[in-house]
């Protein structure tokens, strides 16, 4: 009844999205450290950029979450009817 939880993703799609986010922020801070603007500049872009990063991951996994629980409310809510379904005898008679 419990099928395996199977992976959605290949491990080719998993390496093509870690080596891109890895070469954009690379290229961005690179591009910040050599910015020909003073040294606050750079450190407020920078920051900007962690807290960007920071602010992707948690709403990935804000989505993530959200997704996995809507999946087992649904699961649970399929249960619960298929256990009415199974325990309804629309032939059987009652009082007899």
């Amino acid at each position: 009844m419990n099928a395996p939880m199977q992976s959605r993703t290949t491990a080719a799609y998993y390496i093509q999205a870690v080596l891109s986010f890895a070469l954009s922020a690379g290229a961005l801070a690179i591009g910040i450290t050599y910015l020909p603007v003073g040294a606050w500049t750079r450190a407020f872009l920078g920051v900007g950029l962690l807290y960007t990063v920071t602010s992707s991951f948690t709403l990935a996994k804000v989505v993530r979450d959200r997704q996995e629980t809507n999946e087992i409310v649904t699961r649970v809510d399929q249960a619960r009817l298929e256990k009415l379904l199974a325990e309804h005898d629309p032939f059987k008679v009652e009082g007899v």
